[in-house]
């Protein structure tokens, strides 16, 4: 197998919703990004998106965004800010392809606010867990109608101390490395 750099599959469970993947397949650089932006902004929750080309479900651009509650239970993207970052991911031709936030006393799974604000159903939600100070939980989900759905993380550019670093659902079924030969 050849590929742009290592592949890390970790396995949460999958459901598919319509034409919606069941994966989300992300650079781990852009995870590592988003992982430091929860962490700097513990104890409140951090947030933000990332942007890719619309309709390919390829996360690119990482914006990280100002939680406007500044608090440690509940996010929301600055009205002013997302109205720029929409108009700017329009500009060039994008749409969220990732929505993310932190959660930092429980679980990375979505609450019941979460679930009610979720309005993208196209969208992947990421939630990282800053609960511990030495782990990083870290959760995909597709949320449709109120339904919630872990779906898998394909980790692009992986290092193979990812699994290590990161606890990614609640069990990693496959791991699989794509080095070039």
């Amino acid at each position: 197998m050849t590929g742009p750099g290592p592949v890390l599959w970790l396995a949460g469970m999958v459901r598919r919703a319509g034409r919606l993947g069941g994966v989300l397949t992300i650079d781990a650089s852009i995870l590592e990004a988003i992982v430091a932006h929860a962490r700097r902004d513990h104890p409140d929750e951090a947030c933000g998106l990332v942007a890719g080309p619309v309709g390919s479900d390829t996360p690119t651009r990482l914006i990280p965004m100002v939680n406007a509650e500044r608090s440690m239970t509940f996010y929301r993207f600055d009205d002013r800010e997302y109205l720029r970052v929409a108009r700017e991911m329009d500009d060039r031709d994008e749409e969220p392809i990732v929505i993310y936030h932190s959660h930092t006393a429980t679980e990375a799974y979505p609450s019941r606010t979460d679930v009610s604000y979720a309005g993208w159903p196209q969208a992947h939600y990421l939630l990282v867990s800053t609960r511990a100070p030495d782990v990083t939980e870290v959760r995909s989900y597709r949320i449709v109608d109120g339904v919630v759905t872990e779906e898998p993380v394909r980790l692009l550019n992986a290092k193979p101390d990812a699994v290590q670093r990161y606890m990614f659902g609640h069990t990693p079924v496959l791991v699989e490395y794509d080095c070039p030969a």
